[in-house]
């Protein structure tokens, strides 16, 4: 670990030039000492919270909990072997949810890298889970770039985790005490977060629209995580962060639907039937051309099934 002493002269001397106008990380620091009046010598433990507000903030994040389990374990399984563990906090900078190797713990909670430790700007000044949430982007924060002397020794790359209303939910972290990580494979370890965090977000969208179609917005990248959820008389009811941006929209979908052929265009209206014509096809054979039960299948009216079949020229069988 860098000396305390050195580090928070090193973290001065960069406040008192104009480095911050044009650094990030510069700006972090100066976030942590200017607005959160952090000592970056300080050797205060990290800050953790009780058992109450642990379950009140899972409770909170139920549904993205829900939908990160898998992508947690598949993240873990790259990283845990090489010292790494595995966070997600919600949006207030605490960790809820955590994957590391047994004989990593002791270290790991002293460390502060443990369910209940708050990750806050505001608590440990820059690091990668707080930098990340006071700046909406995905961070890496090696070693001596944290602002906490007590830090120092950790490298943590996170990226944010956004609900099904677009909102930042939380973030996702990995950390790592170890000295000999470097930059190529911290680059993998970002990159692999990345992609775990937009694989929660996609599945905590899919949960939190059950009964509609996902779309995916045409002409962006498709990695993107660029979903709007359509429901039976095609409007749409959700959109991620990306579509959102993506579409213009702004408002509440739920309350103020808005038809899916106006906001995806003709191409879009286009490969939405298509799909909802193959969902149509599909519900019909599973229920052997029976109407009554695809409608029960698919939550929808027999009427409005029937318009759909008719709209697509589809022959009820059986």
């Amino acid at each position: 670990m860098e000396q305390a002493g050195a580090h928070a002269d090193r973290v001065a001397a960069t406040l008192a030039s104009n480095a911050a106008v044009y650094s990030p990380l510069a700006a972090s620091w100066n976030r942590s000492a200017r607005l959160h009046g952090l000592d970056a010598a300080s050797r205060r433990e990290a800050e953790r919270v009780a058992a109450a507000e642990i379950r009140r903030a899972r409770e909170k994040m139920a549904l993205t909990l829900k939908a990160a389990q898998s992508s947690l374990d598949r993240l873990f399984s790259a990283v845990g072997s090489v010292g790494c563990c595995v966070l997600l906090a919600n949006a207030e900078g605490i960790s809820v949810e955590r994957r590391g190797a047994v004989a990593d713990d002791h270290t790991f909670e002293d460390w502060g890298l443990w369910t209940g430790t708050c990750w806050s700007e505001a608590y440990e000044g820059t690091n990668a889970i707080g930098t990340c949430l006071a700046e909406e982007r995905a961070v890496t924060v090696h070693r001596g770039e944290h602002f906490l002397a007590r830090n120092t020794d950790l490298s943590c790359m996170s990226a944010p985790v956004y609900d099904e209303h677009g909102r930042m939910a939380g973030v996702l972290d990995v950390s790592s005490c170890r000295a000999d990580l470097t930059e190529a494979f911290m680059g993998l370890i970002s990159h692999s977060v990345a992609e775990a965090a937009r694989r929660i977000e996609a599945e905590t969208f899919r949960l939190a629209f059950p009964m509609s179609r996902i779309v995916m917005v045409p002409g962006i990248e498709r990695g993107a995580t660029a979903l709007v959820a359509v429901d039976a008389d095609d409007m749409v009811v959700g959109a991620t962060r990306n579509a959102r941006r993506a579409l213009g929209l702004d408002e509440d979908l739920e309350s103020r639907p808005s038809p899916a052929a106006d906001l995806l265009g003709v191409e879009g209206a286009e490969s939405l039937d298509r799909a909802e014509r193959a969902v149509l096809m599909r519900a019909l054979a599973r229920e052997d051309g029976n109407a009554s039960a695809a409608a029960k299948a698919l939550g929808i009216s027999r009427a409005t099934l029937y318009r759909k079949l008719t709209r697509f020229s589809i022959s009820e069988q059986g």
